[in-house]
């Protein structure tokens, strides 16, 4: 779908901060509100703005445990509908966040979530491996997030220690 250049300013402006007042917004792009509200509704529509969503550092939350794993999934595509169909299957289970065609040695990246590595385990061995087009899998634990979505988690703002020479 072609987008003109306030659609697509309005698009970059709320995926980088998706709370913007929308009046606010508007006088950014010299709309009035109702025209930007209407620009909104167009564009959630059409499916282009799917969801607005908030990034959480959960390693800052106390008591908050759960693990993140990437799987490298390889998989013998279907004629006629060639990875979309096993794709489909897999999104679907509860634990899968996301899932991604890849180049490379494997086809597809899954990203799941769970609230252990035995939990993540199971899902790979009771679940995700019995798929008939599944040939094999690569999984890999996420120990520590520092960039996600283009948001760094913690910056250390310099470096503090006193430089020493001879």
């Amino acid at each position: 779908m072609y987008l003109n250049d306030k659609e697509i300013e309005i698009l970059k402006i709320i995926e980088n901060n998706g709370r913007i007042d929308t009046k606010d917004l508007a006088k950014m792009i010299g709309l009035s509100q109702e025209e930007l509200e209407g620009t909104l509704k167009k564009l959630e529509e059409r499916n282009i703005i799917v969801r607005y969503m908030t990034i959480i550092n959960w390693s800052k939350v106390d008591d908050h445990e759960g693990v993140t794993a990437m799987i490298d999934v390889k998989v013998t595509p279907k004629r006629g509908v060639g990875f979309d169909d096993i794709a489909k299957r897999i999104y679907q289970f509860k634990e899968v966040q996301s899932v991604y065609l890849m180049s490379g040695a494997y086809d597809l990246s899954v990203i799941i979530e769970g609230k252990s590595m035995n939990e993540v385990a199971r899902f790979v061995s009771d679940k995700l491996s019995t798929l008939d087009s599944v040939l094999s899998t690569t999984t890999h634990f996420i120990l520590k997030k520092y960039k996600h979505d283009g948001i760094v988690f913690e910056q250390n703002d310099e470096d503090k220690r006193i430089v020493v020479s001879p």
